[in-house]
């Protein structure tokens, strides 16, 4: 199959999966800002973001070594998911040591060990289910992997009409609601790939555990650095405002997940076939014609949401949660930003270069920590927004100039300035103006110039996922 049609099919095969349970974040938020009070969403998040942080941290991203190392046709998959498996046990036996100290926590008036049993049954189940995930798709099952997303969609969809509703369970509810879906994913996984086949009680083998963990450790410092850039800002609203202010930062860091919804299902498929096209003539040019065309359908969904982001907060959010708007602007440019960083990441992945993923994290993080401090007592939580759209710059242009040394990718800057000039003026002018037919007018006129700046690439984007695809479905029926 062509590379690009290769590349289009998986897009799309991704997309059913992922598009389903992206969609549901928006579908459920206004029916979870009715049930829960703003501090009491700004609890239940902050438990979701401490048990997320602690994943790669207590399994040491082992899961990025089982989708890396299963992609490789020479390695055995028993090796590799058993390598995983006793890895996850491990450290969870191990995580068990540091549920007294942990439960110690405080921030303001949000305290670790009110949910310390939750924490540790989102890390245990949410870790083991990723594990079952990155492993599959690695494996080549992407339409497993896609129908997973869909029962994801559904179960929790289910458990939190019903906790959140008849039970009445507030943040219990919420948490225990995706602990739920996830252990039906595992199950999922296990009973439809047969995981069990794979899991070896002898005979592993050590080299491909211990390149396993080479290539994994140094994630797990790189997963808490995006951790730092992409949360982090909300525990310091929380510290320097309250559990209520990041409750609308929370709501509003929702919004900006559209963008995060089409590049996730493109960076899917494209990890795949950035591994599987690494090693062939013409890489260079490959990387640099999708690349132009991700970053522009990245930056154009952008615009577009900035436009739309007060009739949109309006429609997904409670009344009590409108002002939540403010902070989305400036959010959508942090969002795109770390869009083309995880483009750039495609590459550190084909090459095993984990270490170099971590350092130029480590940029941003640090670039996010300084400015966290110095602008959320000043400006507020779009002090936090503004941080974290330094920090990917920061990171963006480390990675584009290190990654020139495996892959001399075209990224064309005066365009990517342009287009991160005319979103900057996006989010003054709604910033400035906040309503009103002159603030339309700026912002339609703006989005358009994106659209002008964006043009071909827009056009290679409908030619290769739809186009394409549909070529290949009438040749089928012929």
């Amino acid at each position: 199959m062509d590379k690009y049609k290769k590349l289009a099919v998986n897009t799309l095969i991704f997309a059913i999966g992922t598009f389903s349970s992206k969609v549901l974040s928006f579908l459920l938020m206004p029916f979870v800002t009715r049930m829960m009070k703003t501090g009491e969403y700004g609890s239940a998040d902050l438990i979701q973001q401490t048990a997320n942080v602690l994943i790669p941290i207590v399994f040491l991203q082992i899961n990025s070594a089982a989708l890396r190392f299963a992609l490789d046709k020479a390695v055995d998959k028993g090796d590799v998911f058993t390598t995983g498996i006793r890895t996850t046990l491990k450290g969870f036996v191990v995580f068990l040591l540091f549920a007294y100290p942990l439960s110690f926590v405080t921030i303001n008036d949000f305290r670790l060990g009110d949910y310390i049993i939750l924490i540790y049954a989102f890390v245990l189940v949410s870790g083991t289910r990723q594990l079952c995930q990155q492993f599959v798709r690695g494996c080549g099952h992407v339409k497993t992997f896609a129908i997973d997303g869909i029962l994801a969609t559904a179960t929790t969809l289910a458990f939190n009409l019903l906790f959140l509703g008849p039970f009445h369970w507030g943040v219990t509810g919420y948490v225990v609601a995706i602990i739920a879906s996830d252990a039906c994913s595992i199950l999922f996984f296990f009973v439809t790939q047969k995981l069990w086949r794979f899991v070896k009680v002898k005979g592993v083998s050590k080299k491909t555990k211990r390149d396993m963990l080479k290539y994994s450790v140094p994630l797990m410092p790189t997963v808490i650095l995006w951790w730092i850039i992409n949360v982090s800002d909300r525990y310091m609203v929380t510290y320097f405002i309250d559990s209520s202010a990041n409750g609308l930062y929370t709501a509003a860091s929702k919004i900006p997940n559209f963008v995060i919804m089409f590049s996730s299902i493109f960076i899917d498929a494209w990890q795949l076939s950035a591994v599987d096209e690494y090693d062939n003539e013409g890489r260079a040019q490959f990387f640099t014609n999708v690349f132009r065309v991700y970053s522009g359908g990245v930056f154009a969904v952008s615009a577009g949401l900035v436009l739309m982001c007060q009739p949109i907060t309006r429609i997904l959010v409670a009344p009590s949660y409108f002002d939540s708007w403010k902070y989305v602007p400036i959010l959508i440019m942090a969002t795109t930003m770390s869009c083309l960083v995880n483009f750039l990441a495609s590459v550190y992945m084909a090459e095993k270069k984990s270490v170099m993923a971590m350092a130029t994290a480590l940029s941003g993080a640090l670039t996010n920590i300084l400015l966290n401090l110095a602008l959320i007592p000043r400006i507020g939580a779009n002090g936090a927004a503004i941080a974290t759209v330094c920090a990917f710059l920061v990171v963006f242009a480390t990675r584009g100039i290190n990654t020139r040394r495996y892959v001399k990718i075209s990224f064309k800057l005066p365009l990517i300035v342009s287009e991160l000039a005319i979103l900057a003026l996006q989010c003054i002018t709604i910033l400035y103006f906040k309503s009103g037919a002159v603030m339309y007018a700026i912002e339609g006129a703006l989005f358009l110039a994106m659209l002008v700046l964006n043009y071909k690439p827009l056009l290679e984007l409908y030619d290769l996922l739809v186009k394409k695809f549909l070529k290949r479905g009438s040749k089928k029926e012929a």
